[in-house]
């Protein structure tokens, strides 16, 4: 067989898994987390922000949105609820609870390439968003 078909073979499998992930999750990019400095503000849904619960900051889906957030690189995955806005720095998509970035594995690297897909809106939706309507 020639060199060249083990190539397109493998370029095949890579766009395949690529296509595979963009099917699979609402939304692929990059998460970060945040913790001690915003432990026991107030969140932009009006909650009280704890480190150690299950939570998230995104910014255009509603407060109350449940995500499975999973890791592209381990596979890891964890449920969170969406309490907060953010991320505010180019490239990101979520940022996650200190909780949430444990059961990752991601709070010594920070960051991680992840999918999103939403398992449940809220109902009703709330009137209160991150960014206002275009």
């Amino acid at each position: 067989m020639r060199p060249e078909y083990f190539i397109y073979a493998f370029a095949v499998v890579i766009l395949a898994i690529g296509l595979w992930n963009l099917a699979r999750y609402d939304q692929v990019g990059i998460a970060s987390w945040y913790g001690e400095p915003f432990h026991g503000r107030r969140t932009s849904s009006g909650e009280i922000y704890d480190m150690y619960k299950l939570t998230a900051a995104h910014l255009t889906l509603p407060f109350g949105t449940i995500v499975l957030v999973t890791d592209l690189e381990t596979g890891k995955s964890v449920v969170v609820r969406i309490n907060d806005c953010g991320p505010y720095i180019e490239g990101r998509i979520i940022d996650l609870s200190f909780a949430a970035a444990e059961k990752l594995g991601i709070v010594t690297k920070g960051l991680a390439k992840v999918g999103l897909k939403v398992l449940r809106y809220p109902d009703p939706l709330p009137k209160k968003k991150c960014l206002p309507d275009k």
